[in-house]
């Protein structure tokens, strides 16, 4: 059995992260980073962005570290083996090739991955997912024949996928099960103005529709619906069967935290952290999308995915494993991306319930609109289109915990300057 002081499984921007800030603590600390890829460390965000995607840059851009720097570092880098039991008791860790490890300290930076599609003939070649490499490399190969593109669900990948799908030439169609973009994430107002930006750009959308078959024999066809509204599908019988050879998917996620079940390891939507980015088993922590954590500044547990918030994670969860002093998790995360002409951004925790209240900022008819979402009269998140540039001065107000019950109506007015009212 091989021993290491430091164990990192994930080779994302968690688990990378976390590599980093230990070496700069302990210059010798024996180290492995066990990946399901067998992909150094590469830029995930880079996966769906025209110039990659549309090979306008060299492919080998997006390594981020190449094997070099593992060795450089000294850090094992243990590709295409994924770990499948946790016995904190022992400090030892099972992988899928059989091999057992032993660990001092042990980091879960597993990531998530794309939910499954389960229609009948989804596993026809044709279908794709977008999480990994893999997944960018099948799509780019497959554009390069394919004539007429389906995207399923909306969300951020949809609206990348479907914006590069129509750089490169594609007929492309999407498919909405809600009434409308992004449902209920986003108000109606706010998904509409996405739609309008999408169909303006060539893309068609089918929205209160589902795929109820994937057609076609060993490759993708096309796919037939149910459930459209005559007003979506103008002609219902055209669109009854609906032609297509390729396929992206993305429905969401799943956490994959199933083989730590007899662990010990406490466990909700994604693996209970506190603010340490410590599980409830000793000397184990966990980092980016598969953390459920406790969020100091927004005061809930929250799961949130995004390339900086894992970066940021993994940095403080490296620096508790290596260093005598404990960093708590402090940050406020944001997402954003641009296509069709039209920028969208999220800051915060955008999540709505009975205990949250929302302040409007610009609207529609002007093309630039935001809801800022307060619960308890501070600012927990907000969604932005066409207003990326308020995203700093919202994050700070998040950051301070600003109480704002009193300033509402300047929240609202787009002559007030946001930053004008940090306090």
């Amino acid at each position: 059995m091989h021993s290491y002081k430091y164990i990192i499984i994930g080779g994302g921007a968690a688990g990378i992260s976390a590599a980093e800030t230990i070496r700069q603590n302990d210059k010798d600390g024996s180290m492995a980073v066990v990946s399901d890829e067998p992909y150094p460390m590469y830029s995930r965000v880079m996966l769906s962005k025209p110039n990659f995607f549309l090979g306008k840059i060299p492919f080998d851009q997006i390594y981020l570290k190449n094997k070099k720097w593992y060795a450089d570092n000294k850090i094992d880098f243990l590709g295409s083996k994924r770990a499948i039991a946790l016995n904190p008791e022992h400090k030892e860790l099972d992988l899928d090739d059989g091999s057992h490890l032993h660990y001092e300290k042990l980091l879960i930076a597993t990531g998530v991955k794309a939910r499954k599609w389960n229609t009948e003939g989804s596993s026809k070649t044709g279908v794709h997912y977008l999480r990994s490499l893999e997944d960018g490399i099948g799509i780019m190969k497959a554009i390069k024949t394919a004539k007429k593109a389906v995207t399923i669900g909306g969300g951020f990948i949809s609206f990348e996928m479907a914006d590069l799908l129509k750089m490169a030439g594609l007929d492309t169609t999407m498919i909405l099960r809600e009434s409308y973009f992004w449902e209920p994430v986003l108000d109606e107002a706010s998904g509409l103005m996405i739609e309008n930006a999408m169909t303006n750009g060539g893309v068609k959308i089918i929205k209160n529709a589902e795929v109820t078959e994937v057609l076609g024999n060993e490759l993708v066809e096309g796919v037939r619906l149910s459930g459209a509204s005559k007003t979506d599908l103008q002609e219902r019988s055209v669109f009854d069967t609906l032609p297509c050879d390729l396929i992206i998917c993305g429905i969401g996620v799943t956490n994959g935290i199933q083989w730590l079940e007899n662990s010990g390891v406490k466990t909700n939507r994604g693996i209970s952290t506190n603010e340490f980015m410590e599980t409830s088993v000793p000397d184990v922590w966990t980092a980016g999308d598969i953390a459920e954590y406790k969020d100091l500044l927004l005061e809930e547990n929250i799961q949130m995915g995004n390339w900086v918030n894992a970066t940021e994670q993994g940095r403080v969860a490296g620096s508790n494993m290596a260093a005598s002093n404990k960093t708590p998790f402090k940050f406020v995360s944001f997402y954003t991306t641009s296509g069709f002409g039209i920028s969208i951004a999220f800051v915060g925790d955008v999540s709505l319930g009975t205990d949250r209240t929302i302040v409007t900022r610009g609207s529609p008819e002007i093309n630039s609109y935001a809801r800022i979402i307060l619960r308890n009269g501070e600012i927990e998140g907000a969604t932005m289109i066409n207003r990326s540039s308020e995203m700093n001065a919202i994050s700070k107000m998040i950051e301070k915990n600003m109480k704002v019950a009193d300033i509402l109506e300047q929240l609202g007015d787009t002559n007030t300057d946001l930053k004008s009212l940090i306090r």
